[in-house]
């Protein structure tokens, strides 16, 4: 076995201890993230800037666990230095929502659509990562969901210097806005109780149309991790979700904010509307397709266009 491989197990390994793994990732791990990262770093040595990947996929795919495992990945087998970045630290702070939620539509307080994102502030992070020198310190938004806020500017970490790779991951990663004809029905229960004009759906489906366009089109690769069908993104959600309780308690961290099983099923009607068009359309458009099965398992690699 050559240092490559035998790091490329160790680091899977490792990956698999931190994150409470199946043990069967490894395989999937090995099969096509292991070569993904490669091509990856070939696309990146093309240029020699920062690659920007975005990674796409419903809640509770393992966005935040394949950026990880690519991360590490491009360091053990290519010495790439990549930057794991989310779209969700990016939410508006709880003022701004309230805000919005009192002069736009009292929906927009609670996190999650398009529109509730400081967009703005995501560009100039990625400029400036992109941008960076060897010394140069960018400092990254964090926000902390046990509390639904996001942390003071003095809490968030710095990275240093320019990264190969930033790996940019979250729901609506690349999502694009649909005909106004398409909103006309509601979706599910919370847009026939809340939104029976449709204004909310308007303002999200304007915000994908006006706003979101200039942060996707950093975006040189798109990865899409492809959920199996709607019912599997409630699952994993709540899954997720007692992950956070749990690390909540073990950290000593306050968890008024973490969610249960009647709250997640009434949450993610926020996110319905946005993530069926996902499910729709991205498959078409991503760059790389990881389907997913009902357990969470890779079942292969897709290449679809893989240059812009």
């Amino acid at each position: 076995m050559s240092t490559t491989e035998a790091n490329t197990r160790a680091v899977i390994a490792a990956l698999i201890q931190e994150e409470a793994l199946p043990k069967d990732f490894a395989g999937p791990a090995l099969r096509f993230l292991a070569p993904l990262a490669d091509q990856l770093a070939q696309r990146h040595q093309e240029t020699d800037k920062t690659l920007v990947v975005g990674i796409s996929g419903a809640q509770g795919t393992g966005k935040s666990t394949l950026a990880k495992c690519l991360a590490r990945l491009l360091d053990a087998r290519q010495g790439l230095r990549a930057l794991c970045l989310s779209l969700d630290d990016f939410y508006l702070t709880k003022t701004r929502r309230q805000h919005l939620a009192q002069h736009s539509h009292p929906m927009l307080a609670v996190r999650g659509v398009p529109g509730t994102h400081d967009v703005a502030l995501a560009v100039e992070i990625l400029q400036r990562l992109c941008e960076a020198g060897a010394t140069t310190l960018t400092a990254i938004p964090t926000f902390d969901k046990a509390v639904d806020d996001r942390l003071p500017a003095q809490r968030w970490p710095c990275f240093r210097g320019r990264p190969d790779v930033v790996l940019f991951e979250g729901w609506c990663v690349g999502a694009r806005a649909v005909a106004d004809t398409e909103l006309v029905v509601p979706c599910n229960d919370l847009e026939r109780e809340r939104d029976a004009q449709g204004r909310w759906r308007h303002y999200v489906n304007s915000q994908l149309r006006d706003i979101y366009p200039a942060l996707f089109a950093a975006i040189e690769v798109l990865l899409l991790l492809q959920a199996p069908d709607w019912d599997a993104v409630y699952r994993w959600r709540l899954l997720q979700e007692d992950k956070l309780r749990h690390r909540c308690a073990e950290e000593g961290r306050d968890s008024h904010g973490v969610m249960d099983a009647a709250q997640i099923a009434r949450f993610i009607q926020y996110y319905e509307r946005v993530t069926r068009q996902c499910l729709r359309d991205l498959p078409a458009v991503a760059d790389y397709l990881l389907p997913l099965d009902e357990d969470h398992r890779i079942l292969g690699m897709h290449a679809r266009c893989t240059t812009k």
